[in-house]
């Protein structure tokens, strides 16, 4: 029993003086929905750090329901936490995240959003209050620009219908959603860009009558069933055979993108060696893109959402705010903390090779 003891005090002793905080406390995890799947990967990732770290934790999922996230929050609060740790629901929304903020300051409890977008004036208004995430314009400005250079490596193949532009498909997850509306935005802009540049018409969105010039899902779930389904109705109409076939998909995120890879597939194109292969574009380069579409060549590519240097960074701060010492301690050197609010977890191009 001493030797454990000593032991146990050796190895204290070294994370103290390591600078690592010693989290021993709990805390409570308010997912936007659990059945997303960069999401869940966050989670795995996520509760094994937790675990390892000492931490322990509830999952709560809101079933992309802000009341339910709300409530789940608030009764969190009034039975006692040390932590909370909040995926919102409604992003752009000021007045719902500044209720949290809210609520979380008059209690004394430190706060700590993630992935999500969440405005600068509401974080900084509660000092034990961060947001952990990316510059989500990047992925929108990043996935533009690798599609503007996949397609002049070989324009010609791509326009399948010989009329000089390539026609375009675009998925957009959600109608309000910060990050969908940049990657709607930028994901085709930036290839337009590349385009020009190079003496090359800009994209033209397969549908004319469309002014929005995307499809959306319209519960907002950023949806591979959604998308299929969007894809397969469209590709009825939309043929080599008519002559105005889509000759590129643009997606908000991999579930989507493999979605309308899905439809392709069923019609034949996108299945490998002696098939057409559609350019197929997602974001988050999650293991089952990567593993299952991307390295067989039935997706072009993705942008990389670090989801294990997320969990990483939420699992450091999470040990910060519950022994008090500066939030921002110990984060990984390849992590950005901005104006003393946001901590900025880098994007990546992925192309499965």
């Amino acid at each position: 029993m001493k030797k454990l003891l000593s032991m146990v005090l050796a190895l204290t002793l070294v994370l103290s003086l390591s600078g690592v905080a010693m989290a021993e406390g709990n805390t409570q995890v308010f997912w936007y929905s659990l059945s997303d799947v960069y999401l869940s990967n966050v989670r795995t990732s996520l509760n094994a750090d937790f675990t390892a770290a000492g931490i322990e934790f509830v999952d709560q999922d809101a079933n992309a329901t802000q009341t339910t996230q709300t409530d789940q929050i608030t009764t969190a609060i009034a039975t006692g936490t040390d932590l909370l740790c909040v995926n919102i629901v409604e992003t752009g929304a000021d007045g719902i995240a500044q209720n949290v903020v809210d609520q979380a300051k008059a209690a004394g409890i430190p706060l700590l959003f993630f992935n999500r977008s969440i405005s600068e004036d509401v974080v900084k208004s509660y000092d034990k209050c961060c947001f952990i995430g990316t510059n989500y314009e990047d992925a929108g400005i990043m996935q533009g620009n690798m599609i503007g250079d996949y397609l002049l490596a070989d324009y010609e193949k791509y326009d399948l219908n010989g009329d000089g532009e390539i026609s375009y498909i675009m998925f957009k997850g959600d109608e309000a959603n910060q990050e969908a509306i940049a990657r709607t935005k930028y994901g085709v802009e930036n290839a337009d860009a590349k385009l020009t540049a190079a003496g090359k018409p800009q994209l033209k969105f397969y549908d004319d009558s469309n002014a929005q010039k995307y499809l959306v899902d319209q519960n907002g779930t950023w949806s591979r069933q959604v998308a299929q389904d969007y894809m397969t109705t469209v590709l009825a109409q939309y043929t080599e055979a008519n002559g105005n076939m889509v000759e590129l998909v643009i997606a908000n995120n991999d579930e989507m993108a493999i979605g309308a890879v899905t439809a392709l597939q069923q019609v034949g194109y996108n299945n490998g060696e002696g098939t057409v292969t559609i350019p197929v574009f997602g974001v988050d380069a999650t293991p089952d893109a990567v593993e299952n579409y991307m390295k067989p060549g039935f997706m072009a590519g993705s942008i990389k959402q670090d989801y294990e240097g997320m969990a990483e960074a939420i699992c450091t701060i999470s040990q910060n705010m519950i022994a008090g010492t500066d939030m921002f301690a110990n984060l990984n050197e390849n992590f950005t903390v901005t104006d003393g609010w946001k901590v900025v977890i880098p994007y990546a191009m992925y192309t499965g090779e």
